[in-house]
């Protein structure tokens, strides 16, 4: 049975509502609708910035159990900023998303790289304040 739910999981969304997404310096958007359209299709995550404002609104479709078992790899939309746009992201993730369901042009216009990020930082191995520390 747990095969067979794995299967049949949906695709999961991420829709970023951070410093410009979600906010006031994306005008003419109804915000609110906006996940709830997407939530009626998919699990929606709601996320603090993901560090592309200049594409805000940015929705990430991450593929579905059958999406990533055929290798798809999670997808960024930017500029999704208006009813139409988000019906047609919509409407892709309720037709089976990445790789399930080729992308339509009109959601081809919205495709961006995901911006990479630096290695994260590993803590100091040396021990102490750097007043403790001595130097040799």
């Amino acid at each position: 049975m747990p095969m067979e739910r794995a299967r049949k999981a949906p695709c999961q969304v991420t829709v970023c509502r951070g410093c410009c997404c979600g906010g006031p310096k994306v005008t003419g958007v109804d915000h609110g609708e906006q996940l709830a359209r997407l939530r009626r299709e998919a699990p929606v995550l709601v996320s603090d910035c993901l560090g592309v404002c200049e594409r805000a609104n940015v929705v990430v479709v991450r593929p579905s159990a059958a999406g990533r078992a055929a290798g798809a790899r999670p997808v960024w939309l930017g500029l999704v900023n208006g009813p139409d746009a988000t019906e047609d992201v919509a409407g892709w993730i309720r037709a089976g998303g990445p790789v399930v369901v080729p992308i339509p042009d009109i959601l081809d216009l919205h495709v961006f790289a995901p911006p990479r990020r630096p290695p994260a930082v590993r803590p100091s191995k040396v021990r102490g304040t750097p007043r403790e520390r001595k130097t040799p």
